[in-house]
């Protein structure tokens, strides 16, 4: 897999002669590692190991039903409280992303209604703050470290 955007970390990756598989260390097993995946487990490692999110309040591939349709987010963090703080959507590397891209995921946080969303594909991350009041994004220079997160001047 190509090199990504984000500082290395040591994944367990493993072959039984036909498949690559790669540790997803949220759920706690191996899956099949395709580039989406090697996106989203470099993430999860960026957001734990750099970014000191706590791995025990994340969901990896967690199912939603929006709009009487099934779907599944790729990253989503709670909050100590166990309301959703932060949801992310990951793209393969050669994926560009794009509105529609960034529109997917705010769809997903219309069932979420998480304060801040993340769109990856591991070369280029955009992070954005819901303002519920107006109903709008706006884009954060930077993806902020957990404990740095101030939702409704609160610290998380």
């Amino acid at each position: 897999m190509e090199p990504l955007n984000l500082p290395p970390h040591d994944l367990n990756i493993k072959s039984d002669g036909q498949n690559t598989y790669i540790f997803d260390v949220i759920r706690k097993k191996y899956l099949v590692l395709t580039p989406e995946e090697w996106v989203r487990q470099n993430f999860v490692h960026y957001l734990i190991e750099d970014l000191h999110y706590p791995a025990s309040l994340m969901m990896t591939e967690n199912g939603l039903k929006l709009f009487n349709t099934q779907k599944r987010s790729d990253i989503v963090i709670y909050d100590r409280n166990g309301s959703p703080l932060v949801v992310v959507e990951c793209k393969a590397a050669d994926v560009k992303i794009t509105q529609e891209t960034f529109n997917q995921v705010a769809r997903y946080n219309i069932k979420f209604k998480a304060p801040l969303i993340i769109v990856t594909n591991g070369l280029n991350h955009y992070c954005a703050k819901f303002d519920a009041e107006k109903s709008r994004y706006t884009f954060l220079k930077e993806i902020p470290k957990y404990d740095e997160i101030i939702i409704d001047g609160q610290q998380e």
